[in-house]
């Protein structure tokens, strides 16, 4: 895991496999990130493999950053391993971008940031087929 910082945006980059073994690890590393700012974009190219404990770990994030008008974004993020995000509906409700990029220009423009990013990944996608 790294971050960098662009402006009031904090971009962590995840690389491998998350999971329950890594999973505390991630969830630590998330804190660090939210105190460093209210705006995330989890940078999810990288990821080979994710489980609920990791997708847990994700929504509690999410869910303590959009309590104080914070926003956390995902990138990158490749349906075959966020697959749970559509099945519980979640997909709807986070800010999910094809590219980091695209979130960097999404967020860095606006005060807490957007339900659904232009180039927001759908099941039918071409991000559902991405290897």
């Amino acid at each position: 895991m790294s971050s960098r910082r662009h402006g009031q945006v904090v971009v962590v980059a995840v690389r491998g496999e998350l999971d329950a073994v890594t999973s505390g690890e991630f969830d630590e590393y998330l804190t660090g990130a939210r105190q460093q700012s209210d705006r995330i974009i989890l940078d999810l190219t990288a990821v080979d493999f994710m489980d609920t404990s990791s997708l847990a770990v994700i929504v509690g994030h999410w869910k303590k950053l959009t309590a104080r008008d914070g926003i956390l974004a995902l990138a990158g993020a490749r349906y075959r391993y966020t697959k749970t995000l559509w099945i519980t509906g979640l997909a709807d409700r986070l800010p999910m971008y094809d590219t980091v990029e695209e979130a960097l220009a999404t967020l860095a423009g606006t005060g807490s940031g957007a339900a659904d990013g232009p180039g927001a990944s759908e099941p039918g996608g071409p991000e559902a087929t991405a290897g």
